[in-house]
């Protein structure tokens, strides 16, 4: 069980710490005891925690939810684990796949078949939050798919049963991790998916690491947000947002 190994050292060690010990001082403490707007703690597997897993998961631990951060070696996860406190926890992928109602998903994309082959019977019916972006040369031949169908409907072909949500691709985890929950406006998170109850399940979660979801629509314009489109890579309020997509304010 587990992913195999390759030559590529990214995608070798991408469900390792690296990284993780300086998310500590980013995930700074104005967060703690922040209650949830979803008015209960909500268990999140987060597969794949490094900067973007370690980040995004950390901040709903703050939030209040119980996150169970995943890694072939749980114990590469001790450090993470420990500055979070007593809701975040360390499994195997498997494990955290079980845990989750919902399931943030942080791993280079061209781990994404083989996320599929090995995982995708566990993932079904879940919900499950796709963060990837897919990058050359480090993902191979899946870019070029991405870029042919749109990254949304590439992660549903190989997650078919997922009730999957794009979210939480477009920013650098260190903009994610000092922007939280600032002082309004707040820096907006675009989410589209095919998934009504799924959708609002990302927003409320958006919120809860304190930022504002623009939903840009299904899981077709999602392309509209992935790497190198309009909506890639802007650190702004969810109305800028809006406008620069061309949305209904």
């Amino acid at each position: 069980m587990g992913f195999r190994e390759t030559g590529e050292s990214s995608r070798r060690h991408f469900l390792r710490g690296a990284g993780i010990l300086g998310l500590a001082s980013l995930l700074a403490p104005r967060w703690a005891g922040a209650e949830t707007e979803m008015g209960a703690r909500q268990p999140i597997g987060v597969i794949g925690a490094g900067h973007i897993g370690g980040t995004v998961g950390g901040l709903w631990v703050k939030a209040g939810h119980d996150v169970m951060f995943a890694s072939r070696n749980p114990a590469e996860l001790t450090t993470l684990v420990a500055s979070l406190g007593a809701r975040a926890h360390a499994g195997s992928v498997a494990e955290a796949i079980a845990f989750g109602e919902v399931v943030f998903l942080a791993v280079p994309y061209g781990a994404m078949p083989e996320i599929g082959h090995d995982y995708g019977a566990a993932l079904r019916g879940k919900i499950v939050l796709d963060a990837g972006n897919a990058i050359a040369p480090r993902d191979g031949a899946i870019v070029a798919e991405a870029e042919a169908l749109g990254i949304g409907l590439t992660s549903q072909k190989y997650l078919p049963g997922a009730r999957l949500v794009r979210a939480f691709n477009t920013l650098n985890y260190k903009i994610l991790a000092q922007e939280a929950n600032r002082p309004p406006p707040r820096l907006a998170i675009p989410i589209a998916g095919d998934d009504a109850e799924a959708v609002a399940v990302a927003a409320h979660l958006v919120r809860d690491a304190g930022f504002d979801p623009v939903v840009v629509g299904k899981l077709a314009d999602a392309r509209r947000f992935q790497r190198g489109a309009p909506g890639y890579g802007q650190a702004v309020s969810a109305p800028e947002l809006k406008q620069k997509l061309s949305l209904a304010p």
